[in-house]
Protein backbone atom coordinates (compact mmCIF):
# COMPACT_ATOMS: atom_id res chain seq x y z
CA UNK A 1 0.00 0.00 0.00
CA UNK A 2 1.19 3.66 -1.00
CA UNK A 3 2.04 5.86 1.63
CA UNK A 4 -0.74 8.03 0.56
CA UNK A 5 -3.37 5.36 0.60
CA UNK A 6 -2.49 4.66 3.80
CA UNK A 7 -2.93 7.85 5.15
CA UNK A 8 -6.67 7.77 3.96
CA UNK A 9 -7.03 4.82 5.65
CA UNK A 10 -10.61 4.98 7.70
CA UNK A 11 -9.23 5.46 11.52
CA UNK A 12 -11.77 7.69 13.43
CA UNK A 13 -9.18 10.33 13.69
CA UNK A 14 -9.33 13.05 11.48
CA UNK A 15 -7.34 13.58 8.49
CA UNK A 16 -5.20 16.80 8.28
CA UNK A 17 -3.48 17.66 4.87
CA UNK A 18 -1.04 20.55 5.69
CA UNK A 19 0.93 22.87 2.97
CA UNK A 20 4.25 25.11 3.23
CA UNK A 21 6.32 26.36 0.95
CA UNK A 22 9.52 24.78 0.33
CA UNK A 23 12.60 27.19 1.69
CA UNK A 24 10.62 29.53 3.39
CA UNK A 25 11.63 31.52 5.58
CA UNK A 26 15.03 29.67 4.88
CA UNK A 27 16.26 26.23 4.09
CA UNK A 28 17.38 25.11 7.46
CA UNK A 29 14.28 26.24 9.25
CA UNK A 30 12.04 24.79 6.56
CA UNK A 31 13.17 21.62 7.41
CA UNK A 32 12.63 22.21 10.58
CA UNK A 33 8.84 22.66 9.54
CA UNK A 34 8.72 19.98 8.01
CA UNK A 35 9.58 17.79 10.66
CA UNK A 36 7.44 19.46 12.74
CA UNK A 37 4.29 19.36 10.59
CA UNK A 38 4.96 15.19 11.19
CA UNK A 39 5.80 15.74 14.83
CA UNK A 40 1.95 17.45 15.16
CA UNK A 41 -0.12 15.04 13.19
CA UNK A 42 0.23 15.92 9.78
CA UNK A 43 -1.16 12.75 7.81
CA UNK A 44 -0.21 14.50 4.70
CA UNK A 45 2.12 17.20 4.27
CA UNK A 46 2.02 19.40 0.90
CA UNK A 47 5.01 21.42 0.22
CA UNK A 48 4.93 24.35 -2.32
CA UNK A 49 7.54 25.32 -4.99
CA UNK A 50 8.70 28.75 -4.49
CA UNK A 51 7.72 30.77 -7.73
CA UNK A 52 7.79 33.97 -9.11
CA UNK A 53 4.77 34.33 -10.82
CA UNK A 54 1.47 32.40 -9.02
CA UNK A 55 -2.28 32.34 -9.91
CA UNK A 56 -3.44 30.50 -7.05
CA UNK A 57 -1.60 31.89 -4.27
CA UNK A 58 -3.03 34.90 -1.69
CA UNK A 59 -1.34 37.07 -0.06
CA UNK A 60 0.63 35.00 2.71
CA UNK A 61 1.69 32.18 0.14
CA UNK A 62 3.03 35.11 -2.26
CA UNK A 63 4.95 36.51 0.55
CA UNK A 64 6.16 32.67 1.64
CA UNK A 65 7.76 31.88 -1.76
CA UNK A 66 9.21 35.85 -2.03
CA UNK A 67 10.93 34.70 1.54
CA UNK A 68 12.15 31.43 -0.12
CA UNK A 69 12.96 32.56 -3.51
CA UNK A 70 15.71 35.56 -1.88
CA UNK A 71 16.70 32.49 0.27
CA UNK A 72 17.84 30.67 -2.80
CA UNK A 73 15.01 28.33 -2.85
CA UNK A 74 14.11 26.46 -6.39
CA UNK A 75 12.55 23.55 -7.68
CA UNK A 76 15.75 21.61 -7.15
CA UNK A 77 16.66 22.87 -3.26
CA UNK A 78 12.44 21.73 -2.56
CA UNK A 79 13.49 18.57 -3.83
CA UNK A 80 16.95 18.44 -1.90
CA UNK A 81 14.57 19.57 1.40
CA UNK A 82 12.64 16.81 1.06
CA UNK A 83 15.03 14.04 0.75
CA UNK A 84 16.44 15.82 3.48
CA UNK A 85 13.55 14.88 5.79
CA UNK A 86 12.06 11.68 4.16
CA UNK A 87 15.20 9.94 6.05
CA UNK A 88 13.47 10.89 9.32
CA UNK A 89 9.26 11.16 8.34
CA UNK A 90 6.84 8.64 6.73
CA UNK A 91 4.35 11.19 6.38
CA UNK A 92 3.15 11.39 2.59
CA UNK A 93 4.86 14.09 0.84
CA UNK A 94 2.95 16.05 -2.33
CA UNK A 95 4.57 18.53 -4.24
CA UNK A 96 2.36 21.46 -5.15
CA UNK A 97 4.29 23.26 -8.14
CA UNK A 98 3.44 25.11 -11.30
CA UNK A 99 4.22 23.78 -14.64
CA UNK A 100 6.87 26.17 -16.06
CA UNK A 101 9.33 24.99 -13.07
CA UNK A 102 9.07 21.42 -13.95
CA UNK A 103 9.51 22.74 -17.76
CA UNK A 104 12.67 24.43 -16.81
CA UNK A 105 14.03 21.66 -15.29
CA UNK A 106 13.27 18.84 -17.42
CA UNK A 107 9.97 17.08 -16.79
CA UNK A 108 11.98 13.62 -17.11
CA UNK A 109 14.94 14.86 -14.78
CA UNK A 110 12.10 15.96 -12.35
CA UNK A 111 10.01 13.05 -12.36
CA UNK A 112 13.18 10.91 -11.62
CA UNK A 113 14.74 13.43 -8.87
CA UNK A 114 10.88 13.78 -7.29
CA UNK A 115 11.11 9.90 -7.15
CA UNK A 116 14.09 9.66 -5.88
CA UNK A 117 13.19 11.77 -2.66
CA UNK A 118 10.49 10.43 -1.35
CA UNK A 119 7.60 12.35 -3.02
CA UNK A 120 4.26 10.56 -3.54
CA UNK A 121 2.54 12.48 -5.36
CA UNK A 122 2.38 15.66 -7.55
CA UNK A 123 0.04 18.67 -8.23
CA UNK A 124 0.82 21.06 -11.35
CA UNK A 125 -1.48 23.82 -10.74
CA UNK A 126 -1.93 24.98 -14.00
CA UNK A 127 -2.11 22.37 -16.82
CA UNK A 128 -5.50 21.73 -18.19
CA UNK A 129 -6.33 18.02 -17.77
CA UNK A 130 -6.96 18.04 -21.39
CA UNK A 131 -3.24 18.41 -21.85
CA UNK A 132 -1.93 15.95 -18.96
CA UNK A 133 -1.07 12.94 -20.73
CA UNK A 134 2.43 13.23 -20.95
CA UNK A 135 2.77 14.56 -17.50
CA UNK A 136 0.50 11.91 -16.14
CA UNK A 137 2.62 9.34 -18.50
CA UNK A 138 6.13 10.48 -16.82
CA UNK A 139 4.57 10.68 -13.31
CA UNK A 140 3.39 6.98 -13.94
CA UNK A 141 6.35 6.00 -14.46
CA UNK A 142 8.21 7.43 -11.58
CA UNK A 143 5.21 6.03 -9.19
CA UNK A 144 4.05 9.21 -8.38
CA UNK A 145 0.46 9.76 -8.18
CA UNK A 146 -1.13 12.99 -9.92
CA UNK A 147 -3.24 14.83 -8.09
CA UNK A 148 -5.78 16.95 -9.34
CA UNK A 149 -8.00 20.42 -8.38
CA UNK A 150 -12.05 20.59 -8.19
CA UNK A 151 -13.54 23.77 -7.95
CA UNK A 152 -16.91 24.52 -7.79
CA UNK A 153 -17.45 25.51 -11.05
CA UNK A 154 -15.76 21.74 -12.50
CA UNK A 155 -18.18 20.89 -15.07
CA UNK A 156 -19.44 17.18 -14.42
CA UNK A 157 -17.29 15.98 -17.73
CA UNK A 158 -14.30 17.45 -16.52
CA UNK A 159 -14.61 15.91 -12.83
CA UNK A 160 -15.06 12.98 -14.52
CA UNK A 161 -12.47 12.90 -16.01
CA UNK A 162 -10.12 14.33 -13.54
CA UNK A 163 -11.24 11.19 -11.12
CA UNK A 164 -10.52 8.65 -13.99
CA UNK A 165 -7.10 9.81 -14.23
CA UNK A 166 -6.25 10.95 -10.96
CA UNK A 167 -4.78 9.32 -8.16
CA UNK A 168 -3.68 9.52 -4.05
CA UNK A 169 -6.88 12.06 -3.44
CA UNK A 170 -8.40 14.58 -5.55
CA UNK A 171 -8.05 18.35 -4.05
CA UNK A 172 -11.56 20.01 -3.72
CA UNK A 173 -11.24 24.09 -3.26
CA UNK A 174 -14.25 24.99 -1.52
CA UNK A 175 -14.61 28.40 -3.14
CA UNK A 176 -12.57 30.17 -6.53
CA UNK A 177 -10.19 33.09 -5.65
CA UNK A 178 -6.95 32.56 -4.57
CA UNK A 179 -5.98 30.59 -0.90
CA UNK A 180 -6.55 32.72 2.04
CA UNK A 181 -7.89 32.09 5.55
CA UNK A 182 -11.50 32.59 6.22
CA UNK A 183 -13.90 33.27 9.15
CA UNK A 184 -15.97 30.04 7.90
CA UNK A 185 -16.32 27.27 5.47
CA UNK A 186 -17.51 28.08 2.11
CA UNK A 187 -21.48 27.23 1.53
CA UNK A 188 -20.06 25.41 -1.72
CA UNK A 189 -17.96 23.10 0.32
CA UNK A 190 -20.62 20.33 1.19
CA UNK A 191 -22.43 19.96 -2.18
CA UNK A 192 -19.20 19.94 -4.21
CA UNK A 193 -18.09 16.89 -1.99
CA UNK A 194 -21.22 15.34 -2.61
CA UNK A 195 -20.79 16.11 -6.74
CA UNK A 196 -17.36 14.27 -6.39
CA UNK A 197 -18.71 11.61 -4.31
CA UNK A 198 -21.07 10.80 -6.99
CA UNK A 199 -18.01 9.65 -9.47
CA UNK A 200 -15.08 8.28 -7.25
CA UNK A 201 -14.34 6.32 -4.60
CA UNK A 202 -11.00 8.51 -4.36
CA UNK A 203 -10.35 10.12 -1.42
CA UNK A 204 -11.16 14.37 -1.42
CA UNK A 205 -9.01 16.83 0.45
CA UNK A 206 -11.22 19.82 0.76
CA UNK A 207 -8.93 23.78 1.18
CA UNK A 208 -9.33 26.76 0.92
CA UNK A 209 -10.23 28.78 3.65
CA UNK A 210 -9.98 26.82 6.41
CA UNK A 211 -8.01 27.97 9.42
CA UNK A 212 -9.29 26.40 12.78
CA UNK A 213 -10.24 23.11 14.95
CA UNK A 214 -14.03 23.65 14.29
CA UNK A 215 -13.58 24.34 10.66
CA UNK A 216 -11.52 21.42 10.60
CA UNK A 217 -14.41 19.55 12.42
CA UNK A 218 -16.97 20.77 9.83
CA UNK A 219 -15.04 19.48 6.93
CA UNK A 220 -14.58 16.20 8.49
CA UNK A 221 -18.01 15.01 8.26
CA UNK A 222 -18.25 14.95 4.72
CA UNK A 223 -14.88 15.50 3.50
CA UNK A 224 -11.80 12.66 4.23
CA UNK A 225 -9.37 15.38 5.36
CA UNK A 226 -9.16 19.03 5.59
CA UNK A 227 -6.57 21.08 3.67
CA UNK A 228 -4.73 23.86 5.83
CA UNK A 229 -2.13 26.25 4.28
CA UNK A 230 -2.57 29.61 4.90
CA UNK A 231 -2.91 29.59 8.71
CA UNK A 232 0.37 27.81 8.96
CA UNK A 233 2.15 29.88 6.34
CA UNK A 234 1.27 32.92 8.64
CA UNK A 235 2.49 31.73 11.71
CA UNK A 236 5.72 30.87 10.22
CA UNK A 237 6.05 34.55 8.67
CA UNK A 238 4.73 35.98 12.24
CA UNK A 239 6.99 33.26 14.36
CA UNK A 240 9.90 34.20 12.09
CA UNK A 241 9.29 38.14 12.19
CA UNK A 242 9.56 37.92 15.86
CA UNK A 243 12.77 35.78 16.14
CA UNK A 244 10.80 32.79 17.90
CA UNK A 245 10.62 28.95 17.23
CA UNK A 246 9.31 28.55 14.06
CA UNK A 247 9.13 24.58 14.25
CA UNK A 248 7.33 24.82 17.60
CA UNK A 249 4.92 27.26 16.52
CA UNK A 250 3.91 24.86 13.44
CA UNK A 251 4.28 22.00 15.69
CA UNK A 252 1.70 23.63 18.23
CA UNK A 253 -0.77 24.99 15.45
CA UNK A 254 -1.17 21.64 13.87
CA UNK A 255 -1.78 20.09 16.91
CA UNK A 256 -4.39 22.59 18.23
CA UNK A 257 -6.23 21.84 14.24
CA UNK A 258 -6.61 18.56 15.11
CA UNK A 259 -8.10 18.93 18.58
CA UNK A 260 -11.33 17.85 19.76
CA UNK A 261 -11.67 16.73 16.03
Amino acid sequence: MSRLAHAFEPTGAPKLVTYVTGGDPDRQRSREVLLALARGGADVIEVGVPFSDPIADGPVNQRASERALAAGGTLATTLDLIEDVRREIEVPIVVFTYVNPVLRLGLEPFVARAAAAGVDGVLLLDIPIEESAGVRAALDAGGLDPIFLISPTTTEARLRTAASLGRGFLYAISRLGVTGTRTAVAASARPLVSRIREVTSLPVALGFGISRPEHVREVVTYADAAVVGSAIVQVIADTAAAGGDVAAAVEALVRWLKSDA
